[in-house]
Parts: structure tokens; C-alpha cells; sequence
């Protein structure tokens, strides 16, 4: 009897209802995966799409027509799906989850009864009507087997155990070990804590000590998209340092969190602002022990400059009179601000230091600089601090015009502000001041992240950023081409290179260096080196000797994709590290998205995009960047045990599209979708005097969720010493990012730092859900976590209080440019009095 078209009973409206509302979903299913599979098909895609649209039109035909060979065909469709869903993704839930959702529920609501009946035959065929429906719940129960056996394992994790072993890194130096005085805990930048109190045995025990608001959030007129609250305070003493977006400097007592001081730096108005945030401030003792004196240049002392910097002679001609004021800034606070300034302030009172900048306690950074526009130019990051500089290096808007500041690095008297030397990247070799109308080079590459410095070796490393604009670079200059997205050792004396290191070449993808480089001492093949560790955005992690910048671990030139877009080039070969957390290269089978359908819109995407894999340069058509320019690692750096010689990580897993745009002239707005930027605010990538905009967007499916399957987000262990990735782990919730608070662990970007102590325990708020989580360093595994009230886009850090616990602390703020909630508070967590 199956196929026999019968002559329809009589039915309720209820059953009508029923009956017509599945064809209409069925219908729609189809129709939507007839039409997006032809267009798959047509830019060279899977042909599956166009199948199951036909197999599932043809089902709600026959159920139409109360043919029971309709319940049969779905079957087929349903357990030729789940067999194609294996053979793309494997045991992987999310990935099946995708394919098989839609499918699984429409295929569960057909073996309903009271779905079932409105389509059953007017002559029972009772024998014919159970077996296809046992062939579809045969197939339903296959997948719920198949999903169980998905959630056992996770293809992303590796298992492992970092080793235990001594070191030859000094842990703490001459800083107490209850102490937190720079942005990565000392100029090494590990962001490494030798307290033990904390281990994996008593982290669950973690409490909320005290919460501090600070009452600057974002909003505010004139605030860009990036207004972000990053901030990791200093712990000096009995004292908390920190700033706010708005630029406001805070003192808290260490273990109550009270209040002590508060300083607004007052910024002048219309700021042409592309961020506004504040990473952390720098902190100098005047009588603090180096482990070398650096000398300052002797061209500097001849040099005399603007009156806002006071020259190196003017300088000492002044010291006698400011002397007093100087030992009342013995120990004092630098904090460069969003309208270009460097203040120091007195980190007992919070008063600007009369000693610095002719009496006034700070130095104008716009002196000598080209292109003039306040807020365009400053430092996000907190400046590098020696014994006798304060170096500043800074950022410029990102693809705004190709007549933007100067990326230079200066280095300042840390007690008087006179300019001692200047790192002009176009004109490497000349670091004397400059004089009287002179400028700097517009346009050159900047360094806008944190900079280390080794005093003992009398070097300074400095992360390079990219020239303006970053996705075309057919007029660069030889030495822009050499610096460029480069890690550069300058001496400390004189501001001269000793070595350069280019993470990437012709950058044409924003993967300037982001990360602090991490400086320590590491045991490899039996030599004890003075390695520097650098994470890259494209997901490398080189370790370099940093006395000459040669690589301690392999690094190998790869062959790049070519043909960039007219009057430009790409680079031939592209370095890669024996130690990589890149992402692999995608294809259509790992698309993703909420449904069949946004997956089939994101398969379709991924066929209309060029893309040769990492490095596909940018094209008019639109090229495929993966990793986006939001990069596996950002300006949260890593952390790293110098004991153990082991490091902990976050990668993230974003790719992002990149479209140049022809410009007809220099002035037209090309990208502003949403309109001209409001008030002073820039008009960011549309690269004015180059010959292309660019539109840089995340590779999101119309539904708003990565094209990409997740994980999108992961924690990972590497031992420096063999260059080994030990153990790796899908991090983070959507709960935050879903209409509905879901819980699901399906790994989610971090954009904030780790750190690690000594107890073994690491610490990480980045992740875009509302949370401080704890991990053991050793295994990677989660020990604890504890809801934030806000996004804490921030590096946490660990302190001890003057009540002998150890603290750790976050700022949970939000970030702008990432949508998770603003918020102000500093919270601190602590074990109970007494827990052992």
C-alpha cells in the first residue's frame, strides 16, 4: 500500500491547523535550502544543501498528498544528513549540533501523534506507517547516540602536564614579593606573582574581599566606540594604583580598598579619540636599586627642545632649585593622558611633581610632533620606567589618513622631563633631540603597546605597530618596511638599535606586535639563555636570546599567497615559530552558524571571499583574514612562570573580512555605514590620501555568531624550554553573548592578560562572559570561578595585603568595541582569615 494516494477523511480544525502549519514549515525549509544550495552550488560549494532541500520539498508533498512514503523519505533525508554531518565534523557537538538541529526537531515533531495523524492514510497501512517511523526514530535515536558520545570528547583538547622544575630566573629581584609595582608586575613583564598562599588545593575557597566604583563609565558625550576599562593597578606598600577611562588617578588603601586620593587629570574637550582608555600607570622610586646604571647619551645634554620639554642642560641648571620639590616626589606616579600629556604625580598626594616639566609635573608630547590633532595621538599603555628614563611610545588612529603623527619612541628624565634621546623609526640612526621647528617623521610606525626593558644588559624592547594604512602598502619607505610589525631592541644610552626582529613581513593584515615581550631566563639545550618571549596576533610565539634578537627556537620562512591589489605587493615568505598557536587553515566544511541556515549564508561567504589561507592579502572583492586583526593574542600578552620555564596562554580564534574600497579622492567618506562620526570622533579606515578605504568587519553570519565553529576561545600550557604545547582547552561561556543567559562552554574570545603565581594557580578575567576563573597552571583544568558584574576586559593582578593575605584583583568595566556590559568596579578577592 505505500505510495497509494488515498481519498482524504474528514478532519477537525485542530488537525487542519496542525497539518498545514507542518507543510508551511517544511515548505519554508525547503524553499530555503533549494535557493541557498543553487547559490552554493554556484560558487563552487557543497551540493548537500540542494539535495536535502529537494528530499524535504518532496516529503512535504507526499505528506500533502497523505502518501505515508513521506514519513519514510525524511527518515532517508535525516540518516543521509547524519551520516554527512560525520563525515564533515567528526565527533565534534557544535559543528553537529549546526547540521542536525532543524533537522532533529522537525523529524521528532513528525513522529508526534497529534502531527502524524492529519497526514495518515485513509486505509490504515499500519505495518507500512510503524516501519517508517521506526527507520526516522532509528535515525532520531542515532543522533541523541552519536551527540552523547560528542560530549565525552573534545577534538580541541590536548591533555597534559607542564613539568615541574627550578628555573634560573630570578622570581621576585629587589621587589618584595607582596608587591605589584609595573603593568606586567616588574619590566620583565611576566605577569608572574611568587606568592603561594592561593594553590589548586584552596582556590575554591576564593571570596570577595572589598569592591571599589570607581564612577567613571562609558557614555559620556564625546566617548568613542572604545572606551574601555582596562586598566591593572600598581600595588606599592599599603597602596593600590589605578587609572579610569576618563583619566582620573586612584589611590586605595591595599587591604580595605578605601579610598585615599583622587586625581582628575582633566582633559581638554573635542578629542579626536579612536580609544579611550588607560592600561595601567608606571611607578619610579627615586633611591630604587638598579642592576646597572644606564648613562644618559651624551648628544642629549648639548640638545635643547621646545619649553614644554626642558633640554637635558636646562635641566641641570634647575636641579638646585627644584630639589626639594624632588624629595617630595621620591616615589612618584606617570600617567600619559588621551590629550597628550605625561603627568607625574606624587604618589603619596597625588599632586603633580613641581621637579618634572619646568615646574609644571608634565611634559607635552605634541612637542615636535607633525599633524597636530589632540586625541588622535597618545598612549594607551603605561610608560617604561629605568633609573634614570621614562620612555614613551605611542599610538596614532588606525587607517584614518596617511598623514598622521609620528610613531616615535622618546626617552625622557625620569626626575626633570628633559628629553634625552628620540627612536624616530623612519630615521633610525639620528636619536639627539631634535631642535627648535623640527618635527618627526609623520606617518612612521608607532608602538602603542607595553614596552620591557633589561637595565643589566642596557636594552630596551620595543613592539612595533604598522604605518597607516594597514591593509595597503605600496609607498612604503625602506625603513618603514623594515620596522614595521618588528620587536626592536634600542640601547637605553643612546636610543640606537642593536637588533630588529620582524614578526611579520609587508604587514598587510594589522598584525602589528601587540604583547609585551616577556623576558626570562631559560635552560634549552643545556645553555642557560636570556630569551625574550613574544606573542604575536597571528598567533606565533617567538622566543628570541634578546641580547641579539637571533631565535632560540626555530623559526621558518614559509611561502605567502600573492597578488595584493594594485601599486602594492606581498611579502614571498612569512615567519613561523616552532611554538604556534595559529589557527588551522579553514574550509567550507568548518563554517558554522545557530542553524543550517545561517551556516549555509556563512558556506556561501566563505566561497565568495579570496581565500589562500593565512596572510591572503586584502582585494577589492574582499579576502578572508584568519586570524582577524583582533589576533590569537592582543595587548593581554602571556604569562610566564620564569621558575618553571613554562607559560600560560589565551588564544583566540576570530577571523574577520577585509574589502578595499577604491577612493576617487581624498576627501569622500567611503565606509561610515552608520553615517559621519559624531563631533570630533575620526573617521576611522578610510585611509584619506592612499588610493583604497578598507572595510574591515568579523566574519559573522547574518545571525551575528561566528562563521567559524567554535571554540573561538582557548586556554593553552606551553613549555618554553622544548617548545612543546602541553595541554590545551576550550575556554569561556556564551552566556553573556546569547539572547538567553545558555551556559554552554563553547570557548569565547579572551581580550585581557593572564597571570600565574607561584602557587600554581593562574588567573584570567578576559573571556567575554562576566567572570574570574582559576585555573592549575600545571594541567590547564578550571578550578573556580566567580561572577563579575561587569565585563573585566582587564590583566588581573596579585598582591599581599598588610593583613598577610594574598588578594587577587580585577576591574570589571566592559569594553566598548567587544559590547560586554560597562561597568566600574574594582573587586578584590582574598581566602578567609585563617584557611590554611
Amino acid at each position: 500500500m505505500n505510495g497509494q494516494t488515498w481519498v482524504p477523511s474528514a478532519q477537525t480544525p485542530g488537525q487542519r491547523a496542525v497539518g498545514i502549519g507542518m507543510l508551511a514549515v517544511l515548505g519554508l525549509v525547503a524553499l530555503l535550502l533549494v535557493a541557498g544550495g543553487i547559490w552554493l552550488l554556484a560558487v563552487g560549494g557543497s551540493p548537500y544543501y540542494l539535495v536535502a532541500g529537494i528530499l524535504v520539498g518532496a516529503t512535504a508533498v507526499l505528506l500533502r498528498r497523505r502518501v505515508q512514503a513521506g514519513i519514510a523519505l525524511y527518515a532517508v533525508f535525516f540518516i543521509g544528513t547524519l551520516a554527512w554531518a560525520l563525515w564533515e565534523a567528526g565527533l565534534d557537538w557544535w559543528p553537529l549540533a549546526a547540521r542536525l538541529g532543524v533537522p532533529f526537531v522537525l523529524g521528532a515533531l513528525l513522529l508526534l501523534p497529534a502531527v502524524k495523524r492529519p497526514f495518515a492514510p485513509v486505509s490504515p497501512a499500519p505495518a507500512v506507517r510503524r516501519e517508517a517511523s521506526r527507520v526516522l526514530a532509528a535515525g532520531l535515536l542515532a543522533f541523541v547516540a552519536v551527540a552523547v558520545a560528542s560530549w565525552l570528547r573534545d577534538p580541541w583538547t590536548i591533555e597534559g602536564s607542564l613539568p615541574q622544575r627550578t628555573g634560573t630566573s630570578a622570581p621576585t629581584g629587589e621587589m618584595p614579593a607582596g608587591e605589584w609595582q609595573a603593568y606586567g608586575r616588574t619590566a620583565f613583564g611576566r605577569r608572574y606573582s611568587p606568592l603561594t598562599q592561593i594553590t589548586p588545593d584552596n582556590v575554591r575557597r576564593l571570596v570577595p574581599a572589598w569592591t571599589y566604583h570607581t564612577g567613571d563609565v562609558r557614555g559620556r558625550p564625546g566617548d568613542p566606540e572604545e572606551t574601555t576599562f582596562e586598566v591593572t593597578p600598581l600595588k606599592v606598600g599599603n597602596r593600590l594604583y589605578l587609572c579610569t577611562p576618563h583619566q582620573s588617578v586612584v589611590a586605595l588603601d591595599a587591604t580595605s580598598g578605601k579610598e585615599v586620593w583622587r586625581r582628575n587629570l582633566k582633559l581638554r574637550a573635542s578629542l579626536a579619540l579612536q580609544h579611550l582608555t588607560c592600561r595601567g600607570l608606571s611607578y619610579y622610586k627615586a633611591d630604587a636599586p638598579a642592576a646597572s646604571a644606564v648613562p644618559v647619551a651624551p648628544a642629549a645634554s648639548a640638545a635643547s627642545a621646545a619649553s614644554a620639554v626642558p633640554t637635558a642642560s636646562a635641566a641641570s641648571s634647575a636641579n638646585g632649585a627644584t630639589a626639594a620639590a624632588a624629595r617630595a616626589c621620591a616615589e612618584r606616579l606617570f600617567m600619559p593622558t588621551a590629550d597628550g600629556r605625561l603627568v607625574a604625580l606624587d604618589a603619596a598626594s597625588g599632586e603633580n611633581c613641581s621637579s618634572f616639566g619646568n615646574g609644571s609635573g608634565e611634559i607635552d608630547l605634541w612637542t615636535h610632533m607633525p599633524n597636530v590633532r589632540p586625541g588622535a595621538y597618545y598612549s594607551t599603555s603605561p610608560v617604561v620606567v629605568t633609573r634614570r628614563l621614562v620612555i614613551v611610545g605611542g599610538t596614532v588612529l588606525d587607517n584614518a589618513s596617511v598623514h598622521e603623527q609620528s610613531g616615535v619612541i622618546r626617552a625622557f628624565d625620569v626626575d626633570t622631563g628633559a628629553l634625552v634621546w628620540n627612536w624616530d623609526s623612519a630615521r633610525p640612526e639620528q636619536t639627539a633631540p631634535l631642535t627648535g621647528e623640527q618635527t618627526y617623521t609623520p606617518n612612521s610606525p608607532n608602538s602603542w603597546s607595553v614596552s620591557s626593558v633589561d637595565e643589566s644588559l642596557g636594552l630596551l624592547y620595543v613592539p612595533m605597530g604598522n604605518q597607516p594604512p594597514d591593509q595597503w602598502g605600496g609607498r612604503r619607505s625602506p625603513a618603514v618596511e623594515r620596522y614595521s610589525s618588528s620587536i626592536v631592541a634600542l640601547e637605553l644610552a643612546t636610543g640606537r638599535v642593536r637588533w630588529v626582529f620582524q614578526t611579520v613581513h609587508h604587514d598587510l593584515w594589522d598584525y602589528d606586535v601587540p604583547a609585551q615581550p616577556v623576558l626570562v631566563d631559560l635552560d634549552v639545550r643545556g645553555q642557560t639563555v636570556q630569551a625574550l618571549v613574544q606573542a604575536t596576533k597571528q598567533g606565533e610565539i617567538f622566543v628570541l636570546d634578546r641580547r641579539t634578537g637571533e631565535p632560540v627556537h626555530p623559526v621558518t620562512e614559509v611561502p605567502a599567497p600573492q597578488r595584493a591589489a594594485g601599486g602594492d605587493h606581498t611579502a614571498a615568505t612569512q615567519p613561523v615559530s616552532a611554538i604556534s598557536l595559529a589557527p588551522p587553515v579553514l574550509r567550507e566544511r568548518d563554517m558554522w552558524g545557530g542553524t543550517m541556515f545561517d551556516q549555509l549564508m556563512c558556506r556561501i561567504a566563505f566561497r565568495q571571499l579570496r581565500y589562500d589561507g593565512r596572510f591572503t592579502p586584502p582585494t577589492i572583492g574582499g579576502s578572508l583574514v584568519n586570524p582577524g586583526n583582533f589576533g590569537v593574542f592582543n595587548w593581554g600578552s602571556i604569562a610566564v612562570d620564569p621558575v618553571r620555564g613554562i607559560a600560560f596562554t589565551t588564544p583566540a580564534i576570530l577571523a574577520f573580512t577585509s574589502q578595499l574600497v577604491p577612493r576617487p579622492d581624498a576627501t569622500a567618506l567611503m565606509v561610515q555605514d552608520s553615517g559621519p562620526p559624531q563631533g570630533s570622533l575620526p573617521a576611522l579606515n578610510e585611509n584619506f590620501g592612499a588610493p583604497f578605504a578598507a572595510r574591515m568587519k568579523p566574519f559573522v553570519s547574518p545571525f551575528g555568531v561566528p562563521c567559524q565553529e567554535p571554540p573561538w576561545g582557548t586556554v593553552a600550557g606551553v613549555d618554553l624550554v622544548s617548545g612543546q604545547i602541553v595541554w590545551r582547552h576550550r575556554n569561556g561561556t556564551v552566556r553573556d553573548l546569547s539572547p538567553v543567559p545558555l551556559p554552554f562552554k563553547m570557548g569565547v574570545p579572551n581580550l585581557g592578560g593572564p597571570i600565574v603565581t607561584a602557587g600554581g594557580v593562574a588567573f584570567l578575567s578576559g573571556p567575554l562572559d562576566y567572570y574570574l576563573r582559576a585555573y592549575d597552571v600545571t594541567t590547564g583544568r578550571e578550578l573556580w570561578k566567580h561572577r563579575l558584574p561587569a565585563g573585566a576586559q582587564a590583566t588581573p593582578m596579585s598582591y599581599q595585603g598588610a593583613d598577610g593575605r594574598q588578594y587577587v584583583l580585577v576591574a570589571a568595566g566592559g569594553h566598548g568595541s567587544t559590547g560586554t556590559r560597562p561597568g566600574d568596579a574594582v573587586v578584590a578577592f582574598a581566602l578567609p582569615a585563617g584557611t590554611p
